[in-house]
């Protein structure tokens, strides 16, 4: 046996690559060899991933996408599926988690330069990664159709309406109806569940397939394909595996333990997992006291209220998310990491890393006037550091990075 399993093995691999696939993108793939924490929330982030697709798959069996039973499908799972509440609830708990480890994930790149010649399109893929998990987030959240997925998405949706000339068109062929409807339900579903589920598999991939291309980044910003020993395996780096999979194991393991407390025993997170609100059928004729967004989008609706303008709001979000696009030739550093940027880019990454927390807070209470004042500084502050970006990187005293890890 086998020897007839070693046999159809040797014919599938000289058809299909997989040995070589394998060792070239896992086992024998070089890492640095001396990396920190923070390049574990990007592996944190392919688990949650997973779990959203495989929670996702089961939440759509008992699941039905109508106005009438939307919400009473909801209800049914948590009461009458057997462990539905679980998986449920481990669908909320992932989707809070998932925009927590890329957040993360994204300031480490912006810690330590991972957007830099030449990982641009590693950059680039990420942050398009980043708007269609905003995207998918923001669909899924209207399906429990409560009180606050049905005000919320009467709020995005009609941002719409705020664009020149197609804005009216725009918003009735998004909303698929002229209110928010069973269609609107609908079409949301199958978006959520087919669409930009493929759309973010095929990202991520090309994602991993550019960052193994260019090569892993380090905290040092030392390119560590410099030196090469005879075979031409850098000098500073380590098999994939099992050095850095069984640290990833034990990342993973911390992660799941802090998952399965929170889902548990926190599966609303104070409100900020899942409101209150929503846990009420969606109503037409009675508006929340507070609509706010889910806290993973709170910043931006804070940059959209804190603008008077409808228009100007949309365009201020909207740039928010898109400025990131264009950080790889905003940064005119000659090293990468912040450990040997100069002051003023210190100074302006801890700004920007307070204002970003402050716009969450402020997008998840009620607005008052020095809450109003205090959303503009911190918007200001936020887009400074981008805009400023070309100028401190220029012109700041750096260190010297050292050629070895």
């Amino acid at each position: 046996m086998s020897e007839m399993a070693g046999k159809l093995f040797s014919w599938l691999n000289n058809r299909l690559p997989i040995v070589n696939t394998f060792e070239r993108h896992l086992s024998k793939h070089p890492v640095p060899s001396k990396v920190n924490f923070w390049y574990l929330f990007g592996a944190l982030a392919a688990v949650t991933l997973i779990i959203q697709i495989v929670t996702g798959i089961w939440l759509i069996m008992p699941y039905s996408n109508t106005e009438e039973q939307a919400f009473s499908s909801i209800e049914y799972i948590m009461r009458d599926v057997d462990y539905g509440w679980v998986i449920r609830y481990m669908h909320t708990t992932g989707a809070s988690l998932f925009f927590a480890v890329v957040y993360l994930h994204m300031f480490r790149g912006l810690l330590y330069g991972s957007y830099q010649k030449p990982k641009e399109l590693v950059w680039i893929f990420g942050c398009t990664i980043y708007l269609a998990m905003m995207a998918e987030g923001f669909l899924g959240y209207v399906l429990p159709y409560g009180q606050m997925s049905y005000w919320g998405a009467q709020v995005i949706i009609s941002l719409f309406g705020a664009i020149p000339y197609v804005g009216e068109s725009l918003e009735l062929w998004v909303r698929g109806d002229y209110y928010i409807s069973g269609i609107t339900v609908s079409r949301f579903f199958a978006l959520h569940v087919v669409a930009l589920p493929l759309i973010l598999i095929a990202l991520v991939f090309l994602h991993l397939v550019a960052l193994h291309e260019v090569g892993a980044g380090n905290p040092e910003g030392v390119d560590i394909e410099a030196h090469l020993d005879e075979d031409g395996v850098p000098l500073d780096s380590v098999p994939f595996f099992p050095y850095k999979v069984l640290n990833g194991l034990v990342a993973i393991g911390v992660f799941m333990t802090v998952f399965a407390i929170i889902m548990f025993f926190f599966p609303e997170g104070g409100g900020y997992f899942i409101e209150m609100a929503n846990f009420q059928e969606a109503n037409p004729l009675v508006t929340p006291d507070h609509i706010a967004p889910v806290w993973y989008y709170a910043p931006f609706y804070t940059m959209l209220r804190a603008i008077p303008d409808p228009l100007g709001g949309l365009i201020v979000m909207a740039a928010a998310v898109a400025i990131f696009f264009i950080v790889p030739w905003l940064d005119r550093s000659k090293v990468a990491s912040i450990r040997y940027k100069g002051i003023y880019s210190k100074i302006a990454i801890t700004l920007f890393g307070v204002s970003f927390l402050t716009l969450g807070y402020l997008g998840t209470v009620g607005v008052t006037e020095i809450r109003k004042i205090m959303s503009i500084i911190c918007t200001i502050i936020y887009f400074a550091y981008f805009l400023l970006m070309p100028i401190y990187t220029k012109y700041e005293k750096t260190k010297e990075v050292p050629t070895r890890l």
